[in-house]
């Protein structure tokens, strides 16, 4: 059972590292024309603070480590995505950013660690630190929702990218079977929900995979998409966001 759980846990982290590394293509584009655009930075700054989460269980967890991980990779990207829409935002959105950083990824989980370190000990931590962590990603799964309507609208699936669908769909399943596997309730809620979510849009993609939608819509899509956040191990999910607002 342990080499199986192993097995699972790493198949799992390859699929998980693959979503981090997804939004690669907007930062390099945030790069190249030296600006954030309309991207949002709220995404990658509660990814961040999820991935934080996710280390701090796993190496308060016992032989959680293959949880820790893989959330340590995430923790690396994703503050590189924040820190690249740090130098290339406007002085005003900088600066906005800037502080849902420290109120998020530094005050949040800073005090989640002192109260945890603190306040609370043995199995109890765990709980508490577990529950935190599930519940924040149940509430970043309303994320997609605004995108499978807006494919059930239109009637086509022309700019919801299908590997990022499948992947949202392996990554939760391969994460729920680890939890079974492991009895981890707080990774089995949310990573649960990946798989039912991830399956959802494939189900879509093969009702409305023939539809066509306007160039002008798709773009505007195409863009929505690329502000998503990632699904991790942890159940952060890839959802839309609307491209006109800011963090």
């Amino acid at each position: 059972m342990d080499s199986l759980l192993f097995f699972i846990g790493v198949v799992g982290n390859v699929i998980s590292v693959l979503l981090f590394a997804s939004p690669i293509k907007t930062f390099w584009r945030i790069v190249r024309r030296q600006s954030t655009e309309g991207f949002k930075a709220t995404p990658y700054i509660v990814t961040l603070l999820s991935s934080s989460l996710w280390v701090y269980y796993g190496i308060t967890k016992p032989d959680a480590y293959l949880v820790a991980t893989v959330n340590g990779v995430g923790i690396i990207l994703e503050a590189i995505y924040v820190a690249l829409f740090l130098i290339f935002a406007s002085p005003p959105l900088r600066a906005e950013t800037a502080i849902w950083v420290l109120i998020l990824d530094v005050g949040i989980f800073g005090l989640v660690v002192a109260v945890t370190k603190l306040a609370v000990n043995g199995s109890l931590r765990i709980l508490v630190i577990g529950s935190i962590g599930a519940f924040l990603n149940v509430l970043m799964y309303g994320s997609p929702l605004t995108l499978m309507k807006t494919v059930i609208t239109t009637k086509s699936v022309e700019f919801m990218p299908f590997l990022l669908s499948l992947f949202l769909f392996l990554n939760g399943g391969v994460w729920t079977v680890y939890a079974i596997l492991d009895r981890d309730i707080f990774l089995g809620i949310p990573n649960g929900a990946g798989f039912l979510l991830g399956a959802a849009q494939l189900i879509l993609y093969m009702i409305y995979k023939n539809a066509k939608v306007s160039k002008h819509l798709g773009e505007t899509i195409e863009d929505q998409w690329q502000h998503a956040p990632l699904i991790g191990p942890n159940g952060t999910p890839a959802g839309q966001s609307d491209a006109t607002n800011q963090v």
